[in-house]
């Protein structure tokens, strides 16, 4: 396995956690292994791999682009990875302010309502 490809697949691990990864690897197949090769390797073995910024930084700046960009079918994975990120609840809305000014209010509504869902099922039920 490639040096970037081995890197790639413990920061995916150490981000999203070993149950997320896991389930994508069995999911798997010959037809998406070079996508999955592409995403592991340049995502996850060069991006998330620099410790240029931090990992709570990437996390708020991974968050907004999802959002700005429409892209929501990732959010509630990236909500998720902000309990390894260290990105706070804090965090995570002063994000989605942010793109509420620069990329659009419904782009941050539907992110903020997506963000509440996730940190719902993460806390589970307040008795």
């Amino acid at each position: 396995m490639p040096e970037r490809l081995k890197k790639g697949m413990k920061v995916r691990r150490e981000v999203l956690g070993d149950a997320h990864v896991d389930r994508a690897e069995a999911s798997k197949t010959d037809f998406d292994l070079p996508f999955q090769t592409l995403i592991t390797e340049g995502a996850w073995g060069t991006v998330w791999a620099s410790d240029a910024i931090t990992r709570r930084e990437r996390s708020m700046l991974t968050l907004a682009l999802l959002a700005a960009t429409g892209n929501f079918e990732e959010i509630p994975m990236h909500i998720r990875a902000t309990v390894r990120t260290g990105a706070s609840k804090q965090d995570v809305m002063e994000v989605f302010q942010h793109v509420a000014i620069y990329a659009g209010v419904p782009c941050a509504n539907h992110a903020i309502k997506l963000a509440k869902q996730t940190f719902a099922e993460i806390e589970g039920p307040h008795v």
